[in-house]
């Protein structure tokens, strides 16, 4: 493929023999004899020259200026958009009249080099070269991160479901906006990690880091230090500098999952530093300015914990700019359809496995199950069915959802190795974390409701509760009941 150089030259007799010379060289050739048909080449056609050769002084204008003109224009064009080519472009100057502050300024504007004419023929060849080397390396890794990142579209958040399609619309328009803050809800593996890489690598930051952060795994001492850094002596055992992951961040996003745990005082100290842009690190003299994009999450119901005195209002609505709420798969199985042959596939490429049909009664039960840990306990279960596979056909026998296996015997049942399941006599719960507390209330009021067909009186009389205390219930968890 050829690639583009553009000659900006007044002198038309040197132009042409730069010219001709290097279309011999294999360029695709461009000349400008001012800046103002360089500007129209660059901006207006959208040219993407791996290099530019320049003369300094022109009829119309000095090229030094004209180079930060364009690089600020491009720059602009291309605010909140991921780095392309036209940021990419090595420059190489010409004069006549050649100046120390100019030469300086030059390299200061990231211009490649900078010769005085007469230059010879042969010097100006290597220049080129590694000009070209050096601009064709960045567009490499440019290439590279992009397709590292493609996977990190809107449309990664999968599912034909109302609720999916809400969430990719939303996505998609907060990936547009150079926001400040977000709030990431929902139910613990729901996917609150991919949208936050969404967010990131598909918005204005995409080219800087994305740090992220657990503020559950991490005690109250070691996440102040984790967060805003320290030096040398701040505290026993700190023997070095260190940035905290808010510097480390600096120009992108910090990915804070589970806010809700954070203690109270580190709230107040990482409020201060959203709302100046500075942090100040642990036995530090001095404050250090940091421009960081925050993602916050939790399982947890903030707007609760505000109002239960859990988390700090100022912080929450400094936060909250905007809010991403992820539902239930148990509220949108129609995503089933989509996410159950993708994880297949995924985890036929990773085992080298061919599971390539999947059952009746294999649907039959997946959509049935109430999913207490969401899309993450999904892909858990397809990894198991597919490893422990030996053909094209799915295997029901590893789906071992909670509720839908048959009980097993007496004797078996005393030996205390079934849990997790639904009989005529009883509701067994996953005591290992997966179900939260309210969650397994909610399923067994609506077990006992599925079983009475929705009526009030008698799930409730098989619960032995009052009409009242159930009705309470119900109402709280937005079930159906016939009165």
């Amino acid at each position: 493929m050829l690639e583009t150089l553009l000659i900006i030259e007044d002198e038309k007799l040197l132009g042409s023999e730069l010219s001709r010379h290097y279309r011999q060289s294999g360029w695709d050739v461009l000349v400008a004899t001012n800046l103002t048909e360089a500007k129209e080449i660059l901006l207006k056609n959208k040219v993407e020259p791996l290099l530019i050769i320049s003369d300094m002084n022109l009829p119309d204008g000095n090229a030094l200026d004209f180079m930060e003109q364009i690089k600020s224009c491009i720059s602009n064009a291309n605010a909140g958009v991921k780095a392309n080519y036209a940021t990419i472009t090595e420059w190489l100057f010409l004069t006549a009249f050649g100046s120390v502050p100019d030469s300086v300024r030059a390299l200061r504007l990231g211009a490649y080099d900078f010769l005085e004419k007469p230059c010879d023929l042969e010097h100006l060849d290597l220049l080129v070269a590694s000009a070209a080397r050096s601009a064709a390396i960045q567009r490499r890794v440019i290439d590279q991160t992009k397709q590292g990142h493609r996977r990190y579209t809107p449309e990664a958040y999968v599912g034909h479901s109302t609720q999916a399609q809400g969430i990719r619309q939303l996505l998609a328009r907060l990936t547009q906006v150079p926001f400040s803050a977000l709030v990431i809800g929902g139910e613990s593996g729901t996917g609150k990690g991919l949208t936050a890489r969404i967010l990131h690598y598909g918005g204005h930051r995409a080219q800087q880091p994305m740090i992220e952060v657990n503020c559950a795994a991490l005690p109250r001492e070691l996440l102040e230090s984790e967060l805003f850094g320290h030096e040398p002596g701040a505290f026993t055992g700190a023997s070095s500098r260190h940035r905290g992951l808010l510097e480390q961040a600096d120009g992108g996003t910090l990915f804070m999952d589970e806010i809700g745990e954070m203690p109270l005082d580190l709230q107040t100290k990482l409020l201060k530093a959203i709302e100046d842009h500075k942090v100040r690190r642990l036995g530090g003299e001095k404050e250090i300015s940091v421009d960081v994009q925050i993602v916050a999450a939790s399982n947890r119901d903030l707007e609760k914990m505000v109002s239960e005195g859990g988390f700090r209002a100022d912080l929450y609505h400094r936060l909250s700019v905007f809010k991403v709420n992820l539902p239930p798969l148990r509220d949108a199985v129609e995503d089933l359809d989509e996410l159950v042959p993708l994880f297949v596939a995924e985890y036929n490429a990773k085992a080298g496995r061919q599971v390539k049909e999947i059952p009746t009664d294999v649907w039959t039960k997946l959509k049935a199950h109430y999913w207490p840990g969401n899309v993450r306990e999904l892909r858990n279960v397809i990894e198991r069915c597919v490893l422990l596979s030996e053909g094209p056909l799915f295997p029901v026998q590893w789906l071992q959802l909670p509720g839908q296996d048959e009980r097993p015997s007496q004797a078996t049942e005393n030996e205390g190795s079934v849990k997790g399941e639904i009989s005529a006599q009883g509701i067994f719960l996953p005591l290992d974390g997966s179900m939260a507390l309210d969650d397994m209330d909610k399923f067994i009021i609506k077990t006992a409701l599925d079983r009475a067909e929705n009526n009030l009186t008698a799930a409730a009389r098989d619960l032995g509760a009052t009409r009242e205390t159930l009705r309470y219930r119900v109402r709280k968890y937005n079930l159906k009941i016939d009165d």
